[in-house]
């Protein structure tokens, strides 16, 4: 069973209040649940919409096809009513639009019925969300509970009931046509409803940080939201700086003095940020970073998704150093890589980087509760005032078979003595080449075991397959899917996944890979970043590709659609 609804409309019109809600109604049935937004870069005006899946099956992105349309105004009937799939219905405000088909469509006086019934006008989006649910027959006490805790039992939340059941009982009374996607909740089972920004920021809670600096730029910005809300409780520092700039190197500072730091930003703050990554990589210092990609270049599309920065986080900065790249597959991964981020910045002493995008940040998603007790912290070669009792000299810089040199923060017995400049031992400026060249290879030695951490790609479906599809990131949701639907057809396929992806697992990819006959790399770019990596890195050519780079994210369907046409079936 799956349910695809749209709510479309302009902004300040509650579209984003209508879609979340009807996620979180649908997850407290035990249904799962997958749901995107589409807004423009603006406060008001301007055409925006949400998406929510509801399936009894995990389901990891969005379908093409609607069975329920939710037009506000009459450009979102424009727009998409050719997205209905057969025996779809539009609900429109029928006010302000028009419907079309007879027995298809349901016309609601949206405004009139918030002002008559709840006695107020800003309730209109709550009426469109109770016809909603009295269409698909929904239970009425999940949508009471769900509705008083978001609203409230004040006067709010009383006129905010008062207009769901109106369009419920509007939508159970007047529409006469044939649909048959009635929902009943199939189980009490709660699960988590949350987006890929909010599973970063409990896995920073979780991982131990306690210092956040960051500058708003979407899609990266609610990471900062969340944490800065809690931050009191946490006993976490978040600060808003005046730029990028300050924001990475406030970061790099407060690791410096031993805290577990990190930043958050999109493309264009990443780019005032390199310098600073320089400054982690000779200083040495650990320090995560969270770059959510968004279509650029310049401003781009500031509020829709890409994956056009995977080049650019691999060699950001110059000079050469170590750093590790993790981008999340799914809102678990969000988590589990976040806490691995700063494993591995304080264990390698290292700058890394997360790269997530809009879709992933943005998108809401039910699943179980993390498991806690999997979440390890290792801090690596710390110091305490124990370790340093008798150490007549403290070197920072220490050569070491590993590369990783004993670190001692500032206040404590050690001097600790710090340079961005080419170094010796004991942090103090050089310039010969000899002492040069031994930091350098003390450097990059870390990059053996830094190797050694990175996961092997996951491989979906049978191990050999004559086709693979090979994603990375954000991808992973519809290509799981695609996977499924085309093996259902008798297509002998599988998908290699990429989510830890800097050092690059070369010989795991490899060996992958020369199983297959075909291989086709999908990704949300224009110039094949990944297929280029992956020819670099194991000298493997793509048979071909399919890339979508106008700001959405991909679906099954169309990631099918393109296959289709690249292996002529």
């Amino acid at each position: 069973m799956n349910l695809n609804i749209m709510v479309g409309g302009e902004a300040g019109q509650g579209v984003q209040s209508i879609g979340f809600l009807l996620a979180q109604i649908f997850a407290r049935g035990g249904y799962h649940v997958f749901a995107d937004q589409d807004y423009e870069s603006r406060v008001r005006g301007g055409h925006n919409f949400y998406r929510i899946r509801v399936s009894e099956i995990e389901i990891g992105a969005i379908h093409e096809k609607l069975d329920i349309l939710i037009a506000m105004n009459e450009e979102s009937v424009d727009l998409h009513q050719g997205e209905l799939a057969p025996g779809g219905v539009l609900i429109f405000d029928s006010e302000k639009a028009r419907g079309f088909e007879e027995g298809s469509s349901l016309g609601i006086p949206i405004d009139k019925l918030a002002r008559d019934v709840a006695g107020n006008k800003l309730t209109a989006n709550t009426v469109a969300l109770g016809a909603t649910l009295g269409l698909v027959r929904y239970d009425r006490e999940i949508v009471i509970s769900v509705l008083k805790k978001h609203f409230g039992t004040g006067d709010i939340g009383e006129a905010n009931l008062k207009a769901a059941e109106a369009g419920y009982r509007y939508a159970v009374d007047q529409f006469k046509g044939a649909f048959n996607r009635q929902l009943s909740p199939i189980s009490g089972e709660r699960r988590m409803l949350i987006n890929g920004n909010e599973a970063i920021a409990l896995g920073a809670i979780a991982a131990g940080c306690t210092f956040v600096a960051a500058y708003p730029m979407t899609p990266a910005t609610t990471i900062m939201e969340y944490l800065a809300a809690r931050a009191d409780d946490l006993g976490m520092v978040v600060i808003q700086p005046e730029d990028e700039i300050a924001a990475v190197h406030m970061a790099i500072g407060a690791s410096f003095a031993g805290s577990r730091a990190m930043t958050a930003t999109s493309g264009g703050g990443f780019c005032l940020m390199v310098e600073g990554i320089g400054l982690a990589g000779m200083t040495e210092t650990p320090v995560v970073i969270v770059e959510s990609q968004r279509a650029g270049p310049a401003i781009g599309l500031p509020t829709r998704t890409e994956q056009s920065d995977l080049q650019f986080a691999i060699h950001a900065s110059h000079g050469d150093f170590p750093r590790a790249v993790l981008a999340p597959a799914d809102i678990e991964d969000c988590f589990r890589l976040t806490v691995k981020a700063f494993n591995l910045a304080e264990k390698y002493q290292i700058p890394v980087i997360l790269l997530t995008d809009h879709n992933l940040s943005s998108s809401y998603s039910t699943l179980q509760k993390f498991d806690l007790s999997e979440v390890k912290i290792e801090r690596g070669q710390m110091l305490t005032e124990e370790d340093l009792k008798g150490v007549m000299e403290y070197k920072r810089y220490r050569i070491t078979p590993s590369g990783i040199s004993p670190r001692a923060v500032p206040g404590g017995s050690a001097l600790v003595v710090a340079d961005s400049d080419a170094h010796g031992e004991d942090g103090h400026i050089i310039e010969d080449a000899q002492t040069r060249t031994n930091q350098m290879l003390k450097r990059m030695r870390k990059l053996e075991g830094l190797r050694q951490e990175i996961g092997s790609p996951r491989v979906y479906g049978p191990a050999k397959a004559e086709i693979t599809l090979v994603g990375w990131g954000s991808t992973w949701g519809a290509l799981r899917e695609t996977v499924d639907t085309l093996r259902s057809e008798g297509l002998d396929i599988n998908h290699l996944h990429l989510a830890e992806i800097w050092p690059f697992p070369a010989e795991a990819v490899s060996r992958i890979l020369s199983e297959s006959r075909r291989i086709f790399i999908v990704e949300n770019n224009a110039s094949g970043q990944m297929a280029e990596l992956i020819r670099s890195q194991t000298g493997i050519k793509e048979s071909g590709n399919i890339r979508k780079f106008d700001g959405r994210p991909f679906t099954p369907q169309i990631i099918i659609e393109h296959l289709r046409k690249e292996i002529k079936v």
